[in-house]
């Protein structure tokens, strides 16, 4: 057992010993000794409290928020925080309470509050987020005395992901708590109204804005989204506010338990010290010279997980008192270098109220940047001296206290204290002015007052706004004297971070201010010498060193124009704020999002069209629904970590395997040769190897897999195995693949219709215009990882395995055909997984595969869960396209005649690129009617990881190039991009290039009620006048539609099977071909059924899917899931029923189950297999005419947005999608699916960009994907949503080619996101106007920061780039 020491190696003689405790979910624990290299996570998950998940590991998803509660003695009271348990060492939690989504409500005892309105406000879809949330709520609600604001509430959950949702869904279901209603925006009170008038927060006045409108062919009524509210039922300084009895109490135990030394161990010879005095830790960094000092290990966990580096002594300093100070001096503020940042972003809040308001600019510049600082989880945790020593060259606070003036108190180990200049403190790359030799620490920090007209602003532009790192950022002051009427520079920092591998002073620049007037001349004379005085260099790590460079002077141009603003009210000060600069420094007014949600429902039997919750959303926002991780494991098992390629295209020369073998836990290591069966594989053709056996043809290809007693020891083994390479060439982009002439062999197409030749020569078009369109690709960051758990059955002659993915019966057939056994000897199940995507259709049979042949040859089981960077760098992503167009059209802007040639990056293996280049070739005219059409496609082999199928599998690459150059005939003909989209849209009976004629289009109703519901001409007219009269903000607007084909174009994969069986009590159990995957489909399916049936949903239960009982399933995707396994449901369904009819014609029975007892007594067979395919589909590649698809989901979607010309930053002000989905089977889940599939396409337009090591970015070593984890890369936060986002479906127009009239939902909204992506080119287009750019321009998405900033070209851009530079896209 771990205990307190008082031995003399703990420096603590004469203090008591207690055992290490901690308490879980109100339950006592004792800590043992030896678990100091241990999460609170993995403790958690090793007793079996799985509801807190495995995300990322990196504290940068939110999936493993827990709740700590502890006593602060100096406030007499229990505070309650999140934290982010994947970070946390075990022990730093010692003597507190945790609280995880287990302890706050069950199904079986009752829920939370936050967990119940969760789960009704179809909050959760795959659910794998979902504890995460709940746990971030219930944090805020827990601290909070009284009821949160709704800002608040947005903070919260800052630090929490979701791919799923779209997250209003989410925001819609905290908002009850919120202390006020909308009347937070309107000022007043929304029962204000005669009636019961729900009031716009927008507007103040009565609206509908905030109802959910329902057209019900029954009641006809509407129904506010938030019909409850919840308030705290007490609250005490010890326990928190409680919104229910059953709320756990703050452990009294831990009321009196003193903090005592702890001295502990950990794997690997790990010691973990928590010193509760400043002599003790002094003593211990004199004995420990290399240890780590330890506060929220945010830092630290992320360097031994990612970078594996090993430290052997921790000493956790959040206990000792002299690091912990904040106090108020004559001369300024004390802050201790293990305050935590949140406590010291209260600290500064109080701050401010007290002091006079010129002596606290400085506190307010940091409370600014303490608000884009990471997520809540971690301010909660991660102290202001861990971010000055880690010395990071993006830390966002270090600039500031530079050029604050702030002095660091260090004191050595025989107690010397020195004060040091911040400017000073940096000396290299994560270097500091802290003596090895004497053994310093930093113990405080010193911030001075700001004096009378001495000013100090923060800035920070990231990748994105919510807990991210920044590409720039920066700390400024200046100190203003008046003499004679004019007011000089008496002092002036200006610091820059995220420029130099330090925080780094613009010396030249500040030299140059001193003793000027702060006027015009000022602002150009510096801006010019800080063009030169902080140079980035070229291939500089990062990269975008021109987008860097222009913020630099961005930054200073805004900071300039700040002063002029505070100084507005002396009146001696003659540099008045220009108005047409105001918009440089006027601060985004954002409202809480907004949504509204417009459906008819049309009941087809007892659940069919109704908008029944999510049937696993009780058991997510409990944590109770499992996950393949979760699964306990069968004894003797093994973990499994993958030995991956280091070189992007190389011979291997030599394995060496004995430095793994030399590790504790190993137990074995299996390679090409070790495979029982074929080492090649593939999803079409078996073009790639599992474990490569002579050549490597991409980084992060298998060569083999280590197994061993844990997890980690298993990822240290394969890190040992040692690989010489001969390295070859390698090819790693499009534009390399077409000029070396890789090409996967049998992949070229081509469609035709017409003559487009001719057109061209025939003088018929009146403008022909030539162009190439960049498509990034886009991760698919599914919440939980890929994981498969494998064992043997019967002796070893079976395998059996759990698996993460969205094809079951791939799984089955890869393990089967690399351990020679027969198919129907493996069985493959899914519960459910935590998101998919398309990611886990090919990509994740492979591991499984890689893990069956330990499992196999060793007879043990064997799991494999891949960490969320090798997730990321092997896993394969959306194909980047290239698309080069010629388009022919007249004055009028009808389209005549397109020549495309469009490529594809596969990556090293076909998987299914070929099928995605297809789809992307019969999407190339998304909506248009097209007379001539010639399009051809190409799939680039490169040395990179296969690319694989996501959402909507080529489909918008294809749309997304179309609507480019919609664009650029617009910019052509002078005319509006929407003007050219509506008269050339596809009607009823058009053709289509590849012969297939539309039926029951809807295309122009849905534009025309678009363009009524979101007053397209008056937003117009609104964005036109704000850009009138605002220089640096612009707005924008789009209108995007879309046309999505439904049917898999393979003929052969459009089939599914189910299976039912009726109990004699009445319930249902389904068993189908299909994944639930977070979509709804089984809840649709259990619809189908309860309403074929006459039952409540109530009665119909779907367990999982299976292999042994559904054999041959397509795989979950290509958004026909619903459609297929719906009607195979059904077919079985009307089989049963069809039997039972005789004996429920005979007589009256007075239920269900009287019934089919009735028939079970008859020997009536109550189980049957449905099987279904879909009619009328074929297509020829040789006459390239066919149907291709059943039928056509359409959509389009308008968005307005605001962005900041000098940064980049941009907001969504408003997203009003329609899509028509016939009548749906669910209208609230196909709402769901709709809002989350936009703000994924959100991400993939304007946030998500992959970087690869290529020509252009020399920085990252070749073929090495440098975005492989949130830290990273961006997915859209809460914070990214559109501030208004409505969501209607189409009325009364039943779709006659699905069943039960309904319509595929899943991909067809993805590409709508696209609207937002057009906005943002509508608002750079108002801004290069400024300067008189008015030609066309090409804006490759993702349109990020960086690609927004670059193309409003301007002053600050010009001395690093010209109007036409396009940063740098891997495709």
């Amino acid at each position: 057992m771990g205990s307190l020491k008082t031995d003399e190696e703990s420096n603590c003689k004469g203090g008591e010993t207690q055992e290490p405790i901690l308490y879980v979910n109100g339950v006592r624990r004792v800590l043992l000794d030896g678990l100091a290299h241990l999460t609170l996570l993995e403790y958690l998950r090793g007793i079996g409290l799985t509801g807190t998940k495995l995300g990322c590991g990196e504290g940068g998803c939110g999936a493993c928020t827990v709740v700590v509660s502890s006593y602060d003695s100096r406030r007499k009271k229990a505070v309650h925080y999140a934290v982010n348990a994947c970070l946390a060492p075990l022990y730093s939690v010692e003597g507190m309470h945790v609280i995880t989504v287990e302890g706050i409500g069950s199904l079986r005892h009752g829920l939370h509050p936050i967990q119940e309105t969760l789960a009704n406000s179809h909050g959760s879809q795959c659910g794998y987020c979902t504890p995460g949330f709940v746990m971030s709520m219930y944090a805020l609600l827990r601290s909070s005395p009284t009821s949160p604001s709704e800002e608040q509430i947005e903070e919260c959950i800052a630090g929490n992901l979701c791919r799923c949702t779209g997250y209003r869904a989410i925001i819609d279901a905290f908002r009850v708590f919120a202390k006020t209603d909308d009347a937070l925006y309107s000022n007043r009170s929304s029962h204000s109204y005669p009636g019961d008038q729900y009031v716009c927060p927008a507007s103040g006045k009565p609206c509908s804005c905030g109802l959910r409108e329902v057209n019900d062919h029954n009641t006809r009524e509407e129904n506010k989204t938030s019909a409850t509210s919840y308030k705290p039922i007490s609250y005490s300084e010890v326990d928190g506010s409680s919104y229910s009895e059953k709320e756990l109490i703050f452990p009294p135990e831990l009321f009196s338990k003193k903090i005592t030394p702890l001295v502990l161990t950990g794997f690997g010879g790990i010691k973990w010290y928590r010193p509760t005095n400043l002599q003790n830790l002094l003593d211990l960094k004199s004995r420990y010279p290399d240890a780590k000092l330890v506060v929220g290990n945010t830092e630290i966990g992320i360097e031994t997980r990612l970078k594996r580096v090993q430290y052997q002594v921790l000493i956790s300093v959040g206990y000792v008192p002299d690091l912990n100070i904040l106090a108020v001096h004559d001369d300024g503020i004390e802050i201790g270098a293990s305050v935590r940042l949140t406590e010291l972003l209260n600290f500064l809040k109080k701050v401010i109220e007290k002091r006079p308001f010129h002596e606290t600019s400085s506190c307010k510049a940091l409370i600014e940047q303490l608000k884009w600082f990471a997520g809540k989880q971690i301010r909660n945790v991660a102290s202001v001296g861990g971010n000055v020593c880690t010395a990071s060259p993006i830390s966002d606070l270090n600039p500031l206290w530079m050029s604050a003036g702030a002095k660091f108190q260090t004191i050595d180990c025989k107690g010397g204290i020195q004060s040091k200049m911040a400017k000073d403190f940096f000396l290299g790359y994560r270097k500091v002015d802290l003596d090895p030799d004497r053994k310093e620490i930093l113990l405080s920090i010193h911030l001075p007052w700001t004096r009378q007209f001495e000013f100090v602003k923060e800035f920070k532009q990231a990748h994105r706004r919510e807990d991210d790192i920044a590409i720039v950022n920066a700390g400024m002051r200046v100190s203003l004297e008046e003499n004679n009427g004019r007011w000089f520079v008496a002092d002036a920092s200006i610091v820059y971070g995220g420029v130099a591998p330090i925080s780094l002073s613009a010396s030249r620049t500040e030299a140059f201010l001193i003793g000027k007037g702060w006027d015009k001349d000022l602002l150009k004379g510096a801006l010019r010498i800080l063009e030169e005085d902080i140079v980035v260099k070229e291939n500089a790590p990062g990269g975008m060193v021109e987008f860097r460079r222009s913020l630099m002077l961005s930054f200073f141009f805004k900071f300039h124009q700040w002063i002029c603003q505070q100084m507005n009210e002396k009146e001696s000060f003659s540099e008045m704020l220009d108005v047409s600069n105001f918009s440089a420094i006027s601060s985004f007014n954002k409202l809480f999002c907004i949504g509204k949600q417009n459906y008819e429902i049309i009941k087809h039997g007892t659940a069919v069209g109704s908008p029944e919750v999510h049937l696993s959303s009780r058991l997510q926002v409990t944590g109770e629904a499992v996950y393949v991780d979760d699964i306990p494991l069968p004894p003797n098992s093994l973990h499994a970590a993958l030995v991956l390629s280091k070189k992007p295209h190389a011979c291997i020369i030599s394995i060496d395997d004995s430095g793994a073998k030399s590790l504790p836990g190993f137990a074995g290591l299996f390679l090409a040769k070790d495979v029982p069966g074929s080492n090649d594989i593939g999803p079409v053709i078996h073009d790639e190897e599992l474990f490569a056996s002579k050549f490597v043809t991409c980084v992060g290809q298998v060569i083999g897999v280590v197994v061993a007693d844990t997890h980690e020891n298993a990822k240290l083994a394969a890190e040992k195995v040692h690989i010489e390479y001969e390295e070859l060439p390698a090819v790693l982009s499009v534009r390399d693949a077409i000029r070396t002439n890789s090409f996967h062999p049998n992949t070229e197409r081509h469609l035709k219709k017409g003559d487009v030749e001719q057109c061209f020569k025939s003088g018929v078009c009146d403008k022909i215009i030539e162009g190439e369109v960049c498509v990034g690709g886009q991760e698919h960051f599914y919440l939980e990882p890929n994981c498969s758990l494998v064992w043997t059955m019967d002796g070893g002659h079976e395998v059996h395995m759990i698996s993460s993915t969205q094809a079951p019966q791939k799984h089955q057939k890869y393990v089967s055909h690399v351990l020679g056994l027969h198919m129907s000897k493996v069985v493959c199940k899914t519960k459910r997984i935590g998101g998919g995507f398309g990611g886990k259709e090919t990509r994740s049979a492979f591991i499984a595969a890689a893990a069956a042949v330990p499992c196999y040859l060793l007879n043990r089981p064997v799991k494999i869960t891949l960490d969320r960077d090798v997730d990321m760098k092997i896993s394969g992503q959306r194909h980047s396209f290239l698309g080069k167009y010629k388009v022919g059209f007249t004055n009028e802007g009808k389209l005549l005649a397109l020549d495309l040639e469009i490529y594809n990056n596969a990556g090293n293996s076909l998987d299914l690129s070929l099928a995605v280049l297809e789809r992307a070739m019969f999407h190339s005219d998304n909506v248009y009617e097209i007379p001539n059409v010639k399009v051809s496609g190409r799939v680039c082999y490169t040395n990179i990881p296969s690319n694989t199928a996501f959402r909507g599998f080529g489909g918008p690459q294809g749309m997304l190039i179309v609507e480019n150059w919609i664009q650029h005939v617009a910019v052509e003909l002078k005319k509006s991009p929407e003007e050219i989209r509506e008269i050339n849209l596809q009607s009823e009976g058009s053709i289509l290039h590849y012969g297939q004629q539309l039926q029951h289009c809807t295309l122009s109703r849905l534009w025309d009620e678009l363009k009524s519901s979101c007053e397209f001409l008056k937003a117009r007219k609104d964005v036109d006048l704000f850009n009138l009269h605002n220089r640096w903000k612009k707005r924008g607007l789009a209108i995007v539609p879309t046309k999505f084909g439904i049917s898999f174009t393979s003929k052969f994969m459009n089939q599914a099977g189910a299976l039912v069986h009726v109990y004699t009590d009445g319930t249902v159990l389904v068993t189908h071909g299909g994944v639930e995957m977070g979509q709804g489909l089984h809840t649709k399916i259990a619809q189908i059924a309860a309403s074929s049936f006459s039952i409540p949903l109530t009665s119909v239960f779907i367990s999982e899917t299976s292999t042994d009982k559904v054999p041959n399933a397509s795989p979950t995707a290509a958004s026909a899931s619903s459609d297929i396994y719906g009607a195979a449901v059904l077919d079985a369904c009307e089989q049963i029923k069809a039997r039972m009819k005789p004996i429920a014609s005979g007589q009256k029975h007075t239920s269900f189950a009287e019934l089919a007892n009735a028939c079970y007594m008859e020997r009536i067979d109550l189980s049957a297999h449905g099987f279904y395919i879909t009619p009328d589909i074929g297509f020829d590649w040789l006459s390239g005419k066919g149907s291709v698809f059943k039928y056509y989901t359409y959509g389009a979607a308008f968005a307005e947005v605001e962005i900041d010309t000098l940064t980049g930053d941009f907001h969504t002000r408003m997203a009003d999608v329609i899509l028509d989905l016939g009548y749906s089977l669910n209208p609230a889940i196909d709402v769901g699916q709709i809002e989350g599939a936009f703000i994924q396409g959100l991400g993939w337009v304007a946030l998500e960009e992959l970087k690869w090591g290529d020509e252009d970015h020399k920085w990252i070593p070749p073929g090495h994907l440098n975005t492989c984890g949130p830290g990273t890369y961006k997915i859209p936060s809460a914070n990214d949503i559109p501030l208004r986002f409505n969501v209607s479906l189409l009325k009364g127009a039943p779709n006659v080619n699905a069943i039960h009239s309904s319509k595929a939902v899943g991909e067809p909204p993805f590409f709508l996101a696209s609207s937002v992506f057009f906005a943002i080119k509508d608002a750079i287009v108002a801004a290069r106007a400024e300067l008189g750019h008015d030609e066309w321009f090409r804006l490759d998405n993702p349109a990020t920061p960086e690609r927004i900033r670059m193309a409003c070209s301007d002053d600050f851009t010009k001395p690093f780039a010209s109007s036409d530079y396009r940063p740098k896209l891997s495709i």
